[in-house]
């Protein structure tokens, strides 16, 4: 189980160093991951996530995104 605290503010800090817009959909919510109050609402472990990554800087920001949900034991896939 992933201390959800430090994973909402790890995921944010880092999607927050990208240019591109990272949202996470979870069944039919879609939030804004540089938001700290949507991740804190939205975050749980039991749920499997999809990342829609669009942006200048969109491929090195999956990657990343990618091995920070996986650090906090999140399930994470990216939408392409």
């Amino acid at each position: 189980m992933a201390d959800n605290n430090a994973a909402v503010v790890e995921i944010s800090q880092k999607a927050s160093s990208f240019r591109s817009s990272i949202v996470l959909q979870a069944e039919n919510k879609y939030i804004d991951v540089k938001s700290i109050l949507g991740l804190f609402t939205t975050l749980v472990n039991s749920h499997a996530y999809e990342l829609h990554v669009h942006g200048p800087d969109a491929e090195e920001a999956k990657k990343t995104m990618v091995e920070v949900f996986q650090k906090h034991g999140l399930n994470i896939n990216i939408v392409e």
